[in-house]
């Protein structure tokens, strides 16, 4: 579960624009927010990898993705937030977050 909160973490950085495609469009400072939300996932993964702040790596996970919800639903809103990717896709993601959040709450 580190590694992939990391890894998404870093690709905030190395392809942001995938990111900013798929912003709220009532979201202020979008760059910023992609940014940010990329130093989180970097930060909360590497708290998993240690006993004294998986907990609260755990806790921040999940309200990381309850935040950034809304991106997956503009995703599937916006078809130009879609990108290339196929609806199916898009559709699945939706329930994965709760996945990923219980996934989290077992660090918890």
């Amino acid at each position: 579960m580190a590694l992939l909160y990391i890894v998404a973490g870093v690709n905030h950085f190395v392809i942001p624009k995938m990111y900013l495609r798929i912003m709220p469009p009532y979201v202020p400072f979008h760059k910023t927010m992609v940014f940010l939300s990329g130093i989180a996932e970097v930060l909360l993964g590497v708290g998993l990898l240690f006993t004294l702040t998986r907990e609260w790596a755990a806790w921040g996970i999940i309200l990381l993705l309850i935040a950034i919800f809304p991106a997956n639903v503009e995703q599937l809103r916006n078809k130009k937030a879609r990108g290339k990717l196929p609806l199916w896709v898009v559709i699945l993601r939706l329930p994965l977050q709760l996945v990923l959040i219980w996934w989290a709450w077992l660090y918890t």
